[in-house]
């Protein structure tokens, strides 16, 4: 779990914790935050057999709470990474009796037909915090403490400066180990069979650049890829208060690793604390965010992306997608580089195509791009590296009341390799308020597509989100 430690040593908040129940056990369709029923972070991915499950803490903070209050995890699970039903709190700090506070980010790796969960808990001892373990019988438990006490705690050998985020990964040969750590101090070790016990020394892995915590282990294709949370600003954040996800590689489980770069820039809170799982033949990021509605840096919930290798083996960064209900099509704004004739200083380009979904086109709780005090005809522009097959654009007017209005008529153009044209039999180019406005066309393979905007007399434009979708 991401702790900053100026947050960290604060004194735990003396409050009552203001709980958004909309439903306690429930559903939620295609979106991502993927539960919006009660705020979920620090998630780790396990498939079992056709269902891919979720384990999450629960993050209880009140509205403007400036600690983590976390008591319990909760169990999600989908059988088409779309769908996603929250199973209620399957483990708390009260199965541990041991335990005090602050149930952290665990893992749950499955072993001789049983399930154990590794949690980081404020123990009732010295020292910061301890990793506990608990078992099951499936992969919703019920779960009980295995251990009676710590399997790490501060007095374990070369133990991290902060024990936490524990991630457990099974070799092919059956071997089961353990990484965790923060405090830019990761350590690893093997477990005995008995999953409850380490196997000989703790080691300091060598190589992983940046690593601030969070680490998650698999294996792919004979090479084993570490992700982990930094908060460097070569290349990951812009301020060290956040974070970003990197990731490593290396060729036997306890390494040497080598960094390979960024896959998940910086999210919405300041934590951000990542798992990578394989599920139906494709690959994902399960990661939290604080956009789910009076969402913060206390108050996060789980995203889940899908995430996608070169052919080389290295992982292309992942696109963070954000709000309602899937489009139809595959939206290829999200891998396009977009222009415009004008933006005003003080708006974003980028929200344009940051896969958000507004609430309506007054909705300034995101970013948005606005063409103040530009009038006339303006335009935004996609462009692709290799063509890209078109047949709908998805423009969702932003209008202030300030200024900024519907515009009075709007086209779609794409490039034809050397000139620009109107895309081919294209239905009205909406200007509607408050919705996705849709032109529809004729498939083009293009490289670039631009959106043509002209305002009403004495108004500029603007723009919360445009898609441009595939057939």
């Amino acid at each position: 779990m991401a702790r900053h430690p100026w947050r960290w040593r604060l004194p735990a908040a003396m409050m009552m914790a203001t709980v958004l129940v909309l439903s306690l056990v429930g559903s939620a369709q295609a979106a991502n935050p993927v539960i919006t029923s009660i705020y979920t972070a620090d998630p780790a991915a396990l498939v079992v057999g056709n269902t891919m499950y979720i384990y999450a803490g629960h993050d209880e903070a009140a509205p403007g709470g400036t600690n983590f209050v976390m008591r319990d995890w909760h169990v999600l699970s989908s059988t088409d990474a779309n769908t996603w039903t929250d199973n209620g709190a399957k483990l708390s700090i009260g199965n541990f009796s041991w335990a005090g506070a602050d149930a952290w980010a665990g893992e749950v790796e499955p072993h001789n037909g049983k399930y154990y969960w590794y949690v980081p808990v404020n123990g009732k001892g010295p020292g910061w915090m301890d990793i506990g373990v608990a078992v099951g019988d499936t992969p919703l438990g019920p779960f009980t403490d295995a251990k009676g006490g710590p399997l790490i705690s501060d007095s374990t050998p070369n133990s991290s400066p902060l024990n936490i985020d524990p991630t457990v990964f099974t070799d092919d040969d059956g071997q089961v180990y353990i990484y965790w750590g923060g405090y830019w101090g990761p350590r690893a070790a093997k477990l005995k069979s008995n999953m409850i016990e380490l196997d000989g020394a703790v080691v300091t892995p060598s190589g992983l650049t940046n690593f601030w915590e969070a680490p998650w282990m698999f294996k792919r294709n004979g090479t084993y890829y570490m992700v982990y949370a930094a908060n460097d600003t070569n290349g990951c954040v812009t301020s060290s208060s956040y974070a970003c996800q990197r990731y490593a590689t290396a060729t036997s489980p306890l390494g040497p690793w080598t960094q390979r770069g960024v896959i998940l820039d910086q999210v919405s809170s300041t934590t951000s604390h990542a798992a990578v799982v394989q599920f139906n033949g494709q690959w994902y990021m399960v990661y939290h965010t604080a956009d789910a509605p009076g969402g913060g840096n206390f108050r996060r919930s789980v995203a889940v992306d899908k995430m996608y290798f070169n052919a080389d083996g290295t992982i292309q960064k992942v696109i963070q997608t954000k709000g309602g209900t899937t489009p139809p099509g595959n939206n290829k704004a999200l891998t396009a580089t977009a222009s415009t004739s004008y933006v005003s200083p003080w708006e974003s380009l980028a929200a344009i195509n940051d896969g958000y979904t507004p609430t309506g086109s007054a909705d300034r709780a995101h970013a948005v791009y606005g063409n103040w005090p530009q009038q006339g005809t303006q335009w935004v522009q996609y462009d692709w590296s290799s063509a890209v097959s078109l047949n709908q654009l998805r423009a969702y007017w932003f209008k202030d009341n300030q200024g900024i209005d519907l515009p009075a008529s709007c086209s779609v153009q794409y490039w034809t390799g050397s000139a620009w044209q109107n895309v081919p039999n294209a239905s009205p180019c909406g200007v509607a308020v408050n919705t996705f406005n849709s032109v529809t066309f004729t498939t083009v393979n293009t490289t670039r597509i631009r959106l043509n905007i002209t305002s009403r007399s004495g108004y500029s434009t603007g723009l919360l989100e445009v898609q441009a979708l595939s057939p």
